[in-house]
């Protein structure tokens, strides 16, 4: 069973974390929280796009390769580590501390995922790998509007499976976010 908690306890739990995990569909805003809790609580940022999945011009790692970067970077006493991927969740969840769920509308990620194709439009973003330029096709706008019914399942799944000591954060709207942002940054 998953342990969902609320907002203002994960905000003070977060102080005192090493490991935190934030998952969710693309866009729905995981890399800009982590990237700003990294750097508020001091916590090593791994993009798990950037860092473990691919290689210049979307080539994605094989799949040791995949687990052996992974398994070093899970290693690590202190990280914040952004990147959904079901299948790598038995991996990571068992050394996490705190798990953020990002988890809003539809809509939002979708507005994400062309906000930021248009801010970094053919060029690689920063949490991705280089080489790797900002691209929007059919598949991607199909994954994102299918997530809820295709990967939360599975996400649940592993969260009860391998995390039901781990809290889990469920944040549905950038308020949230920015609310647990401004609790964070009042608290430090």
């Amino acid at each position: 069973m998953t342990t969902l908690i609320a907002l203002e306890d994960a905000a003070s739990r977060l102080h005192q974390c090493d490991r935190v995990l934030v998952i969710g569909c693309s866009g729905s805003g995981k890399s800009r929280l982590s990237q700003r809790l990294a750097s508020t609580l001091d916590l090593l940022y791994i993009s798990m796009d950037r860092d473990v999945f691919w290689l210049p011009g979307w080539k994605l790692r094989p799949r040791p390769e995949i687990v052996e970067r992974l398994q070093g970077y899970v290693a690590q006493p202190r990280w914040i580590m952004d990147g959904t991927s079901p299948g790598t969740l038995p991996l990571r969840l068992p050394r996490s501390q705190l798990v953020i769920w990002m988890r809003p509308a539809r809509l939002v990620s979708l507005f994400g995922v062309l906000s930021r194709w248009l801010r970094y439009y053919g060029r690689s973003r920063p949490e991705m790998a280089e080489g790797c330029p900002e691209k929007i096709d059919r598949q991607f706008l199909a994954y994102i509007w299918n997530f809820e019914r295709t990967e939360s399942p599975e996400i649940e799944e592993n969260l009860a499976a391998y995390g039901p000591g781990v809290p889990v954060l469920l944040l549905k709207s950038r308020a949230e976010t920015n609310r647990l942002l401004a609790i964070i940054g009042q608290d430090h």
